[in-house]
């Protein structure tokens, strides 16, 4: 019976640290170049460069098998995350910008072991990595700068970003 018992709490244990272990995965771009061709136009398409961009973006994460992709509900953040949805079988979710807090809360509660991408404004992105509890990695996003790739692991209180760049250069540095 001592012998059962012993296994039992080690077994929980294990099953703790297992669970205390897993990391959700999320990477972090601003939308693709959008099409300025009309200033009036408040929800525009993406620009030729855009759609390049997305591209690119689809072949810097295909191998990732995403299990969500959130975007907000703009033309030019869903058409940056179609490439990818598209080739990995999910839809894109939509979230409110101004929620994003809220987004990052339910993912560290509900999203454990999980590979989450999330497309945003160069104004919010910055402000999810903070929410998720880390420092920004950069001080700002300009307005022509469209080529970052920010990637976190989230492990409890911890978190590791990454910065990186993907596609052609949008800015000259």
């Amino acid at each position: 019976m001592k012998k059962i018992l012993v296994l039992l709490v080690l077994s929980l244990g294990l099953q703790q640290t297992i669970h205390a272990q897993k990391a959700l995965k999320v990477w972090m771009v601003r939308h693709a170049e959008k099409d300025t061709s009309d200033l009036k136009e408040r929800d525009p398409d993406l620009s030729e460069a855009g759609a390049r961009r997305a591209e690119a973006l689809k072949k810097a994460l295909k191998g990732q098998k995403l299990d969500s992709i959130f975007s907000t509900d703009y033309k030019r953040t869903k058409l940056t995350g179609f490439p990818l949805a598209d080739i990995a079988g999910i839809n894109i979710k939509i979230y409110e910008p101004s929620k994003g807090a809220q987004l990052v809360k339910a993912l560290k509660e509900n999203a454990l072991g999980k590979k989450i991408l999330i497309i945003g404004h160069s104004n919010t992105v910055l402000e999810l990595i903070e929410a998720f509890g880390a420092k920004r990695p950069v001080a700002a996003i300009a307005d022509d700068e469209y080529d970052y790739l920010f990637s976190l692991i989230v492990k409890g209180d911890k978190v590791e970003v990454k910065t990186m760049k993907y596609g052609k250069r949008s800015k000259a540095e």
